[in-house]
């Protein structure tokens, strides 16, 4: 597995950002199965980039927590059944390993949001980690049924690592 992360922000959360990251990604991976070894890239950010992001992507104009953005597009949100077959070009060529996507993180949210919830920071960043490594397996929670699922393998993933409120 290589996950690779760039802090791009003055912003210090004091956490070991590498450790959570690769923790809660390989928990989430884990619980849903994926039989690859896989690359993920997470990028830390200030609010500027990440809102530029959104407009960019999205054509959301506003400062968001994280942004996903994921290399394989599923039929069935963690149904693995069909990748090689249909995306083997997301294989990296040099490593074998499956590349999910990237994720984008700012940390003045991630601070912010940990205020408002009234948990800690480590638990916040672990939240955003575990929500966008389920949108690189294809979940999704525009529709109420769906985040149901969405938040329920959220809790799983940090409730077994003792990651909680």
């Amino acid at each position: 597995m290589t996950f690779y992360i760039e802090k791009e922000t003055e912003t210090d959360l004091g956490l070991d950002y590498k450790e959570i990251y690769e923790q809660v990604a390989k928990e989430v991976l884990d619980q849903e199965g994926c039989p690859y070894e896989v690359e993920v890239s997470l990028t830390l950010v200030d609010p500027e980039v990440i809102k530029d992001t959104n407009r960019e992507f999205r054509e959301i104009d506003r400062v968001t927590d994280v942004l996903s953005f994921p290399m394989i597009e599923y039929t069935t949100p963690g149904d693995f059944s069909n990748v090689e077959e249909d995306f083997s070009d997301c294989f990296n060529p040099e490593s074998g390993e499956l590349m999910l996507g990237d994720i984008m993180i700012c940390l003045d949210r991630a601070r912010e949001q940990a205020e408002e919830y009234g948990h800690s920071v480590k638990r916040e960043f672990a939240f955003l980690i575990a929500h966008s490594m389920l949108h690189l397996l294809g979940f999704d929670h525009m529709e109420e049924d769906e985040a149901r699922v969405m938040e329920a393998k959220q809790r799983e993933a940090l409730d077994h690592l003792g990651i909680t409120r």
